[in-house]
This record gives structure tokens, C-alpha cells and sequence, in this order.
């Protein structure tokens, strides 16, 4: 039996793993569940699976979950919530779903306990690569990509060595407005952007995906999971969304994983490793695929693919504030505050103010991304005020 935590157990993920949980009752048990601020559907959870953990994000959440359930023992808010979910003792794997970069500590404490990690927040490695895979080492834990992508090239590397692989090649399926110029997609609105044509995913995620940020988080993400430089990391559109990601070895061989777009298949994965389960998802039926598709991406179209490598490639502390800007950004973009087109030049005007740092240490991660969001804030109330 394993036992599960999750940060993130309302959100889409969350339902997600919760459902392969149900499918695999004999093998898989929750332990500890943390959400933000649904409290009604966390109440549900409580109900269904009896978790000896939670946590909600507020005080006032807490208030709301224990009038709607009989609530375990332990019961927190904030961030020592998501500590107390991500060290529960008695559990064997930390699934962090979570958005944003809330759980980096919980996830670093989670490692220093000796946690399993199935990580799919790209934030936290985005942030604090460094720091993770390091803690990871020095730990000796495991940290098992739950991206489609990442989990698709994990897959395909199945331990092989590193000077066998030539490149990684992420699939991105080009979001909502492939093919469209940046000139046409001034005008655009939160409710156009979030209308993704292959995966549901959370409002956050979903205008990453719009705008390829959500590809260039990842790219950043590759290089740490995998310790490859961003020379050998490629991204190539792929409409489809059903080969999930590639693996390009030395002799020119290609290593390709598909699947359907259901995101139950690599937290299963993950949950399973490195073992192979049964899925409580439909099989991918060939003879129905058609065409399968494969574009460059349009670089000038989509700059946040492009600042995302330049972070990358520079010192380590820009990622930092390439991740701080583009949540500020998106979050403006959202409340209507911030036109779509406006979202890359807020990041790039953020990073261009960035005058550099070492970060490794939280402190030094937590200080850089405070900055970089206080820079990116004044920059969305500059724009604004620009008649």
C-alpha cells in the first residue's frame, strides 16, 4: 500500500490523482490532503477518503471545512499546513499539484523527511532547481516528473545514460491561438485564451499555455530533472497533443511516448514507478490518430518562449524573476488589468531591471522573487496609466 499526500487536492490535478486513488484502492490510500480555499469540496474528500491530515489555505477556510465535515485530528491553514500535509509521517509519497510557488518549503521539508516526490508544479523547480535537486541527492529521493511531458521523456530515457541522449524535444500544442499573429491577438480576452482546444487545465496554466510561457517553464524544468543545457532541449508544436514528448539519442534515433490527452496516465505513473498498472483511462486507438503534425514554434509570435531559453541560459537567479513577472503578469491579464500582448513585455521589462544575484539559499529564491514582484506590480500600474 502507498500512502499518498497532496498539495493541491481540489484543483485539476488533484481531482485527477484522487481519481487514479479510486482505481487502485488496494494499492493506493490517501494520508494527508492540502487545498487552497475550496473548502466544500475538500469537505468532500475528508468525507470520502478520511485523510489523517489537511490543510487549507486561510483560517478562515478551516472555519468553513470543520461546520461541513467531521475533521481529522490535525487540521492547519497557510503554510504550516502545508508542511504538516507534506511531512505527515506516515507518508510515502508527496504528489505536489499545488500552483504557484507556495510549496516550495513544503516540498523541501517533504525531501528532507525522505518523501517520494511527484512533482507537477514547474514553479518550484523553476524558482529552486538547485536547491531541490540538490536536497534531493543529498536525501537520496526520488523526484518523479508528473508534467505530461516531463513524465513522457522520463519514460523514454528509462535510465538510460546521458551521453546516449542527444537532445530532449518538449511537444507543445500551441494553446488557443496557433497559427495567429501577435498583431491579431491584441485584443483578446481572459475568456478567448482560456479556451485550450486539447487539455482542461486550471486558469493559471491554461494562458501559459496560451501565450507558450507554460513551454518555456518547462524547458527550464527539463534542464533540472534531466541535467541538460538548454542547447539540448527542444520544442516543437505538436497540434495534436498525442505524442506527449521525444528523446533523440546520439545514433539519430527517436524515442517518441503517446498516449491520450488524460492526465491520469502520468500521475498513475508516478504513483506506480517504477512498476506499470492498470489505467482507468481509454487506450489510444491508432487507426483513429489521422494526421500527426509538427511545427517550429513562432518565436516572434510568442516571445515567452524565447525569454524563457534567455533566462535559462543567463546566471541563476533569472528564472526567478522570469516566473515572479509572467504570475504577476497573468494574474493582471486575468482581472483585465493587462492586455495579452502586454504579458511578455511586462516580463522582459522585469528581467531587463534585474541587476543579478546568487540564489542558493530560500532566503536569497524568496528575497529575488519578492523583488521581481514588486518590480512587475508597479510595472502592470505603469502601463495602466499610459492613455
Amino acid at each position: 500500500m502507498i500512502r499518498i499526500a497532496i498539495l493541491g487536492s481540489t484543483g485539476s490535478i488533484g481531482t485527477s490523482a484522487l481519481a487514479v486513488v479510486d482505481a487502485h484502492p488496494d494499492r493506493l490510500r490517501v494520508v494527508a490532503l492540502g487545498a487552497g480555499n475550496n473548502a466544500a469540496l475538500l469537505a468532500e474528500q475528508v468525507r470520502k477518503y478520511c485523510p489523517e491530515v489537511v490543510a487549507l489555505a486561510s483560517g478562515d477556510g478551516v472555519d468553513t471545512l470543520r461546520g461541513l465535515c467531521d475533521p481529522p485530528r490535525t487540521v492547519a491553514s497557510g503554510a504550516e499546513g502545508l508542511l504538516a500535509v507534506a511531512t505527515c509521517p506516515s507518508v510515502d509519497v508527496v504528489l505536489c499539484a499545488s500552483s504557484g510557488t507556495a510549496a516550495l518549503e513544503a516540498v523541501l521539508a517533504a525531501i528532507a523527511c525522505g518523501k517520494t516526490i511527484a512533482l507537477a508544479n514547474k514553479e518550484v523547480l523553476v524558482m529552486a532547481g538547485g536547491l531541490v535537486m540538490d536536497a534531493a541527492r543529498a536525501h537520496g529521493v526520488a523526484i518523479l516528473p508528473v508534467d505530461s511531458e516531463h513524465n513522457a521523456i522520463h519514460q523514454c530515457l528509462h535510465q538510460r545514460s546521458g551521453a546516449d541522449v542527444r537532445r530532449l524535444i518538449l511537444t507543445a500544442s500551441g494553446g488557443p491561438f496557433r497559427g495567429r499573429s501577435r498583431a491579431s491577438l491584441a485584443g483578446v480576452t481572459a475568456a478567448d485564451a482560456l479556451k485550450h482546444p486539447t487539455w482542461q487545465m486550471g486558469q493559471k496554466i491554461t494562458i501559459d499555455s496560451a501565450t507558450l510561457m507554460n513551454k518555456g517553464l518547462e524547458v527550464i524544468e527539463a534542464h533540472w530533472l534531466f541535467g541538460m543545457p538548454a542547447s539540448r532541449i527542444d520544442v516543437v508544436v505538436h497540434p495534436q497533443s498525442i505524442v506527449h514528448s521525444m528523446v533523440e539519442l546520439r545514433d539519430g534515433s527517436v524515442i517518441a511516448q503517446m498516449g491520450i490527452t488524460d492526465m491520469r496516465l502520468p500521475i498513475q505513473y508516478a504513483f506506480s514507478y517504477p512498476e506499470r498498472w492498470d489505467a482507468p483511462v481509454p487506450f489510444l486507438d491508432l487507426t483513429r490518430m489521422g494526421t500527426l503534425e509538427f511545427h517550429e514554434p513562432a518565436w516572434d509570435d510568442f516571445p515567452c518562449l524565447r525569454l524563457a531559453y534567455r533566462a535559462l541560459e543567463a546566471e541563476n537567479s533569472l528564472p526567478i524573476v522570469l516566473n515572479a513577472a509572467n504570475e504577476v503578469a497573468v494574474d493582471a491579464f486575468l482581472r483585465g488589468e493587462l492586455g495579452f500582448t502586454a504579458i511578455p513585455d511586462l516580463i522582459a521589462a522585469t528581467m531587463n531591471a534585474h541587476t543579478g544575484g546568487v540564489a542558493d539559499t530560500l532566503d536569497a529564491v524568496r528575497r529575488i522573487d519578492g523583488w521581481a514582484r514588486d518590480r512587475a506590480r508597479a510595472g502592470v500600474r505603469e502601463l495602466q496609466s499610459i492613455p
